[in-house]
């Protein structure tokens, strides 16, 4: 059964223009990767039965996942009024099936604490290290979030960006 996540793709608007905010997962394994290694924030689905996952689990699964790994980031992000716009979902590479919705917002990822995983680490040393599930965020235009993500999760930059077009055009 495929594993199943959800993920918030925040975006903010200038001049005229659309940035992302990515994060970049924390730890050795990716200590040096750049293009290709961003994601959106998001967190996978613990359930027995992931496929049965309501809308309303997933998108709750989001915005606690986006909390845990932004932290004070995220801070007044998001309200009970806030607009979720569901981008649907895509599948990666290693099979596992992602859910995003979009949000207009903004927050300083300079401020970025994430919540850390233990790993041994140097491999078979015996020694357990601390890690940042995400060490870095930051906000991207399209183009640049474009060579900056997962291959696969491009297809939510190109979602949004035609809701944004769809939004812009006259009726």
């Amino acid at each position: 059964m495929p594993k199943i996540s959800a993920g918030i793709l925040l975006f903010r608007r200038r001049n005229s223009a659309i940035e992302v905010l990515l994060v970049h997962p924390g730890g050795p394994f990716w200590m040096k990767k750049d293009a290709g290694a961003w994601s959106i924030p998001k967190g996978e689905l613990d359930s027995p039965n992931p496929e049965s996952a309501s809308e309303a689990v997933l998108l709750e699964l989001a915005r606690r996942e986006f909390a845990e790994e932004l932290g004070p980031a995220a801070e007044g992000v998001f309200s009970d009024s806030t607009d979720f716009h569901y981008l649907g979902n895509i599948r990666q590479k290693s099979g596992k099936l992602v859910h995003a919705w979009a949000v207009e917002g903004d927050c300083d990822a300079l401020r970025l604490q994430s919540n850390t995983f233990t790993l041994e680490w140097p491999p078979r040393s015996g020694k357990e290290s601390v890690f940042p599930e995400v060490d870095r965020a930051e906000f991207f235009s399209l183009e640049t979030a474009r060579a900056k993500m997962i291959s696969a999760q491009t297809e939510f930059l190109d979602r949004l960006a035609k809701a944004f077009a769809a939004e812009k055009s006259p009726s």
